[in-house]
Protein backbone atom coordinates (compact mmCIF):
# COMPACT_ATOMS: atom_id res chain seq x y z
CA UNK A 1 0.00 0.00 0.00
CA UNK A 2 1.29 3.78 -0.44
CA UNK A 3 2.94 5.56 2.09
CA UNK A 4 0.28 8.00 3.41
CA UNK A 5 2.18 11.00 2.37
CA UNK A 6 1.63 9.96 -1.17
CA UNK A 7 -0.24 12.57 -2.79
CA UNK A 8 -3.03 10.87 -5.34
CA UNK A 9 -4.19 12.76 -8.41
CA UNK A 10 -7.57 13.94 -8.50
CA UNK A 11 -8.04 12.15 -11.87
CA UNK A 12 -7.81 8.54 -10.49
CA UNK A 13 -7.52 6.78 -14.14
CA UNK A 14 -5.52 3.23 -14.56
CA UNK A 15 -2.27 3.36 -15.30
CA UNK A 16 -1.12 6.26 -13.08
CA UNK A 17 2.02 5.81 -11.03
CA UNK A 18 -0.11 6.52 -7.79
CA UNK A 19 0.62 3.29 -5.75
CA UNK A 20 4.32 3.27 -7.11
CA UNK A 21 5.60 6.30 -5.60
CA UNK A 22 6.96 4.99 -2.54
CA UNK A 23 9.42 3.28 -4.79
CA UNK A 24 9.89 5.82 -7.40
CA UNK A 25 10.49 8.03 -5.34
CA UNK A 26 13.82 6.76 -3.54
CA UNK A 27 15.16 6.40 -7.32
CA UNK A 28 14.53 10.28 -8.13
CA UNK A 29 17.64 12.11 -7.68
CA UNK A 30 17.86 14.97 -4.49
CA UNK A 31 18.98 17.52 -6.22
CA UNK A 32 16.50 18.62 -8.62
CA UNK A 33 16.28 22.16 -10.01
CA UNK A 34 13.65 21.73 -12.77
CA UNK A 35 10.99 18.36 -12.66
CA UNK A 36 10.21 17.85 -15.94
CA UNK A 37 7.80 15.37 -17.32
CA UNK A 38 6.58 14.81 -20.94
CA UNK A 39 3.23 12.50 -20.50
CA UNK A 40 2.13 13.74 -17.58
CA UNK A 41 -0.97 12.17 -17.20
CA UNK A 42 -3.04 12.57 -13.88
CA UNK A 43 0.33 13.73 -12.42
CA UNK A 44 0.77 11.36 -9.53
CA UNK A 45 4.50 11.70 -10.28
CA UNK A 46 5.11 15.22 -9.87
CA UNK A 47 2.81 15.52 -7.40
CA UNK A 48 5.39 13.01 -5.17
CA UNK A 49 8.60 14.69 -6.55
CA UNK A 50 10.71 17.49 -4.94
CA UNK A 51 11.60 20.38 -7.90
CA UNK A 52 12.11 24.15 -7.59
CA UNK A 53 10.31 24.21 -10.82
CA UNK A 54 7.87 21.92 -12.74
CA UNK A 55 7.26 22.04 -16.44
CA UNK A 56 4.59 19.38 -17.58
CA UNK A 57 3.48 17.98 -20.91
CA UNK A 58 1.20 16.00 -22.26
CA UNK A 59 -0.25 14.97 -25.86
CA UNK A 60 -3.52 14.91 -24.45
CA UNK A 61 -5.19 18.27 -25.09
CA UNK A 62 -8.27 17.57 -22.99
CA UNK A 63 -5.39 16.37 -19.59
CA UNK A 64 -3.85 19.42 -20.27
CA UNK A 65 -7.03 21.57 -19.75
CA UNK A 66 -8.09 19.14 -16.97
CA UNK A 67 -4.67 20.22 -15.38
CA UNK A 68 -5.46 24.23 -15.75
CA UNK A 69 -9.02 24.12 -15.20
CA UNK A 70 -8.35 22.82 -11.25
CA UNK A 71 -5.26 24.95 -11.02
CA UNK A 72 -7.45 27.90 -11.71
CA UNK A 73 -9.00 27.51 -8.62
CA UNK A 74 -5.67 27.62 -6.26
CA UNK A 75 -6.94 29.63 -3.04
CA UNK A 76 -10.21 29.25 -4.13
CA UNK A 77 -10.98 25.82 -3.27
CA UNK A 78 -14.28 26.33 -1.55
CA UNK A 79 -15.62 28.01 -5.09
CA UNK A 80 -14.32 24.92 -6.88
CA UNK A 81 -16.42 22.50 -4.31
CA UNK A 82 -19.28 24.63 -4.73
CA UNK A 83 -19.25 24.34 -8.60
CA UNK A 84 -18.19 20.71 -8.58
CA UNK A 85 -21.30 20.06 -6.17
CA UNK A 86 -24.03 22.28 -8.11
CA UNK A 87 -23.15 19.94 -11.54
CA UNK A 88 -23.47 16.75 -9.19
CA UNK A 89 -26.92 18.12 -8.26
CA UNK A 90 -28.28 19.43 -11.40
CA UNK A 91 -27.37 15.60 -12.64
CA UNK A 92 -28.92 13.78 -9.96
CA UNK A 93 -25.63 12.14 -8.89
CA UNK A 94 -24.65 10.47 -5.69
CA UNK A 95 -22.25 12.15 -3.41
CA UNK A 96 -20.82 9.84 -0.08
CA UNK A 97 -18.56 12.90 0.60
CA UNK A 98 -21.80 14.49 1.31
CA UNK A 99 -24.03 12.19 2.80
CA UNK A 100 -26.07 11.67 -0.82
CA UNK A 101 -26.20 8.10 -0.55
CA UNK A 102 -27.72 5.32 -2.27
CA UNK A 103 -30.41 3.40 -1.01
CA UNK A 104 -30.45 -0.11 1.34
CA UNK A 105 -32.59 -1.70 -1.19
CA UNK A 106 -30.75 -0.48 -4.28
CA UNK A 107 -27.66 -1.87 -2.55
CA UNK A 108 -29.11 -5.27 -1.57
CA UNK A 109 -30.41 -5.56 -5.35
CA UNK A 110 -27.37 -4.57 -6.88
CA UNK A 111 -24.55 -5.21 -4.23
CA UNK A 112 -21.37 -4.71 -6.54
CA UNK A 113 -22.97 -1.73 -8.76
CA UNK A 114 -24.70 0.04 -6.98
CA UNK A 115 -23.39 3.11 -7.84
CA UNK A 116 -23.59 2.56 -11.73
CA UNK A 117 -27.05 1.54 -11.28
CA UNK A 118 -28.24 4.52 -9.63
CA UNK A 119 -25.65 7.34 -11.40
CA UNK A 120 -26.24 5.82 -14.82
CA UNK A 121 -29.43 7.85 -16.04
CA UNK A 122 -27.79 11.58 -14.70
CA UNK A 123 -24.14 10.59 -15.81
CA UNK A 124 -25.22 10.22 -19.57
CA UNK A 125 -27.67 13.18 -19.16
CA UNK A 126 -24.21 15.05 -18.39
CA UNK A 127 -22.35 13.05 -20.75
CA UNK A 128 -24.70 14.48 -23.71
CA UNK A 129 -24.85 17.76 -22.72
CA UNK A 130 -20.65 18.20 -22.70
CA UNK A 131 -20.92 16.64 -25.77
CA UNK A 132 -22.63 19.35 -26.94
CA UNK A 133 -19.66 22.00 -26.94
CA UNK A 134 -16.94 20.14 -25.01
CA UNK A 135 -16.20 23.47 -23.70
CA UNK A 136 -17.40 22.74 -19.95
CA UNK A 137 -14.06 20.86 -18.28
CA UNK A 138 -15.45 20.67 -15.19
CA UNK A 139 -18.46 18.56 -16.13
CA UNK A 140 -15.70 16.42 -17.79
CA UNK A 141 -14.28 16.53 -14.57
CA UNK A 142 -17.19 15.24 -12.65
CA UNK A 143 -17.87 12.72 -15.78
CA UNK A 144 -14.40 11.74 -14.79
CA UNK A 145 -15.21 11.01 -10.76
CA UNK A 146 -18.19 9.12 -12.16
CA UNK A 147 -16.75 7.43 -15.24
CA UNK A 148 -15.65 3.57 -15.45
CA UNK A 149 -11.77 3.64 -14.44
CA UNK A 150 -11.82 7.28 -14.62
CA UNK A 151 -10.65 7.35 -18.08
CA UNK A 152 -10.48 10.14 -20.61
CA UNK A 153 -11.82 8.22 -23.91
CA UNK A 154 -13.26 9.91 -26.95
CA UNK A 155 -14.83 8.18 -29.82
CA UNK A 156 -13.69 8.85 -33.49
CA UNK A 157 -16.61 11.53 -34.32
CA UNK A 158 -14.57 13.27 -31.14
CA UNK A 159 -17.32 12.52 -28.54
CA UNK A 160 -16.59 11.64 -24.91
CA UNK A 161 -17.93 8.15 -24.43
CA UNK A 162 -16.97 6.71 -21.68
CA UNK A 163 -19.81 4.57 -19.87
CA UNK A 164 -20.64 5.36 -15.98
CA UNK A 165 -18.51 3.79 -13.48
CA UNK A 166 -19.65 2.55 -10.37
CA UNK A 167 -18.24 5.46 -8.19
CA UNK A 168 -18.76 8.94 -6.41
CA UNK A 169 -17.33 11.55 -4.95
CA UNK A 170 -16.60 10.42 -2.30
CA UNK A 171 -13.69 11.03 0.99
CA UNK A 172 -11.00 9.97 -1.81
CA UNK A 173 -11.88 12.51 -3.92
CA UNK A 174 -11.98 15.19 -1.69
CA UNK A 175 -9.05 14.45 -0.01
CA UNK A 176 -7.23 14.57 -3.38
CA UNK A 177 -8.91 17.93 -4.82
CA UNK A 178 -7.58 19.39 -1.66
CA UNK A 179 -4.11 18.07 -2.04
CA UNK A 180 -3.36 19.07 -5.79
CA UNK A 181 -4.51 22.47 -5.12
CA UNK A 182 -2.45 22.67 -2.06
CA UNK A 183 0.89 21.43 -4.49
CA UNK A 184 0.08 23.79 -7.09
CA UNK A 185 -0.13 26.60 -4.79
CA UNK A 186 3.28 26.10 -3.19
CA UNK A 187 4.83 25.55 -6.30
CA UNK A 188 5.32 27.46 -9.15
CA UNK A 189 4.22 25.05 -12.57
CA UNK A 190 3.89 25.01 -16.17
CA UNK A 191 1.66 22.99 -18.53
CA UNK A 192 2.30 22.44 -22.25
CA UNK A 193 0.13 20.17 -25.07
CA UNK A 194 2.47 18.99 -27.38
CA UNK A 195 4.43 15.91 -28.28
CA UNK A 196 6.86 15.06 -26.26
CA UNK A 197 10.14 15.47 -29.18
CA UNK A 198 8.78 19.13 -29.77
CA UNK A 199 8.20 20.00 -25.83
CA UNK A 200 11.48 18.84 -24.70
CA UNK A 201 13.37 20.07 -28.17
CA UNK A 202 12.21 23.66 -27.16
CA UNK A 203 13.41 23.36 -23.51
CA UNK A 204 16.56 24.97 -21.75
CA UNK A 205 18.25 22.73 -19.31
CA UNK A 206 19.80 23.88 -16.38
CA UNK A 207 22.68 21.65 -14.34
CA UNK A 208 20.34 19.85 -12.55
CA UNK A 209 17.16 19.03 -14.66
CA UNK A 210 15.34 15.70 -14.28
CA UNK A 211 13.19 14.24 -17.08
CA UNK A 212 11.08 11.69 -15.71
CA UNK A 213 8.75 9.19 -18.12
CA UNK A 214 5.79 7.52 -18.00
CA UNK A 215 5.22 6.70 -21.71
CA UNK A 216 2.56 4.60 -23.18
CA UNK A 217 3.36 0.99 -22.48
CA UNK A 218 3.85 -0.95 -26.07
CA UNK A 219 3.42 -4.30 -24.89
CA UNK A 220 -0.12 -3.11 -22.91
CA UNK A 221 -3.28 -3.01 -24.41
CA UNK A 222 -4.87 -0.27 -22.16
CA UNK A 223 -6.47 2.22 -24.00
CA UNK A 224 -4.18 4.90 -23.50
CA UNK A 225 -1.27 2.69 -25.99
CA UNK A 226 -3.25 2.28 -28.51
CA UNK A 227 -1.52 4.75 -30.53
CA UNK A 228 2.07 3.84 -29.67
CA UNK A 229 3.99 1.16 -31.69
CA UNK A 230 7.40 -0.24 -32.47
CA UNK A 231 8.42 2.98 -34.15
CA UNK A 232 7.35 4.99 -31.43
CA UNK A 233 9.17 3.18 -28.71
CA UNK A 234 12.19 3.55 -30.93
CA UNK A 235 12.21 7.28 -31.47
CA UNK A 236 12.04 7.38 -28.02
CA UNK A 237 14.82 5.23 -26.91
CA UNK A 238 17.16 7.22 -29.76
CA UNK A 239 15.83 10.79 -28.48
CA UNK A 240 16.54 9.66 -24.48
CA UNK A 241 20.24 8.87 -26.16
CA UNK A 242 20.62 11.91 -27.22
CA UNK A 243 19.57 13.06 -24.12
CA UNK A 244 22.28 11.56 -22.00
CA UNK A 245 24.88 12.89 -24.58
CA UNK A 246 23.51 16.45 -23.53
CA UNK A 247 24.18 15.43 -19.70
CA UNK A 248 20.23 15.50 -19.39
CA UNK A 249 19.45 12.72 -16.13
CA UNK A 250 16.43 11.25 -17.00
CA UNK A 251 14.46 8.42 -15.42
CA UNK A 252 11.84 6.03 -17.08
CA UNK A 253 9.16 3.60 -16.08
CA UNK A 254 8.08 0.97 -19.00
CA UNK A 255 7.09 -2.62 -18.89
CA UNK A 256 9.90 -5.42 -19.83
CA UNK A 257 7.52 -8.39 -20.09
CA UNK A 258 2.91 -8.88 -19.86
CA UNK A 259 0.92 -11.05 -20.72
CA UNK A 260 3.18 -13.38 -22.85
CA UNK A 261 4.64 -10.47 -24.50
CA UNK A 262 8.19 -9.34 -24.25
CA UNK A 263 9.43 -5.67 -25.03
CA UNK A 264 13.01 -6.58 -26.70
CA UNK A 265 13.45 -3.29 -28.00
CA UNK A 266 13.58 -1.37 -25.04
CA UNK A 267 14.80 -4.08 -23.02
CA UNK A 268 18.06 -4.13 -25.01
CA UNK A 269 18.12 0.19 -25.37
CA UNK A 270 17.99 -0.29 -21.70
CA UNK A 271 21.08 -2.25 -20.77
CA UNK A 272 23.57 0.83 -21.49
CA UNK A 273 22.11 2.41 -18.17
CA UNK A 274 20.61 1.66 -15.02
CA UNK A 275 17.79 -0.82 -14.53
CA UNK A 276 15.56 -0.95 -11.15
CA UNK A 277 13.02 -3.45 -11.06
CA UNK A 278 9.48 -2.08 -9.67
CA UNK A 279 7.16 -4.36 -7.62
CA UNK A 280 4.48 -3.50 -10.07
CA UNK A 281 0.66 -4.20 -10.14
CA UNK A 282 0.16 -3.46 -13.30
CA UNK A 283 -2.99 -3.10 -14.81
CA UNK A 284 -5.44 -2.30 -17.46
CA UNK A 285 -8.22 -0.63 -18.59
CA UNK A 286 -9.79 -3.82 -19.82
CA UNK A 287 -8.72 -6.05 -17.23
CA UNK A 288 -8.26 -5.43 -13.53
CA UNK A 289 -6.87 -7.92 -12.47
CA UNK A 290 -2.71 -7.87 -11.91
CA UNK A 291 -1.06 -10.70 -13.74
CA UNK A 292 1.66 -12.90 -13.48
CA UNK A 293 4.78 -12.73 -15.44
CA UNK A 294 4.64 -8.79 -15.97
CA UNK A 295 8.02 -7.20 -14.87
CA UNK A 296 7.86 -3.64 -14.58
CA UNK A 297 11.08 -1.15 -14.59
CA UNK A 298 12.70 2.30 -13.81
CA UNK A 299 15.58 3.01 -15.96
CA UNK A 300 17.71 5.86 -15.24
CA UNK A 301 20.70 7.09 -16.59
CA UNK A 302 22.47 7.83 -13.40
CA UNK A 303 22.89 5.33 -9.95
CA UNK A 304 20.71 6.08 -7.35
CA UNK A 305 20.72 3.25 -4.33
CA UNK A 306 17.32 2.05 -3.62
CA UNK A 307 17.14 3.67 1.08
Amino acid sequence: MPEKNIIRSPFFYVGDKYKLMPQLKQLMPDDIDNYIEPFVGGGSSFLNSKGNRYILNDIDKYVIKLHKELAKYVGKREILLKKIYKIIDEYGLSCSYRDIVVSDELKKQYPKTYYAKYNKAGYESLRRDFNKTKRNILKLYVLLIYGFNHMIRFNASGEFNLPVGNVDFNKNVYNALCNYLAFIEKNEIVFYNYDYQKFLNQLSFTKNSYVFLDPPYLISMSEYNKLWNEKKEKELCDFLDKLNEKGVRFGITNLITHKGKTNSTFSEWAKKYYIYDIDSNYISFNDNTIKEGTKEVFVTNYGKRKK
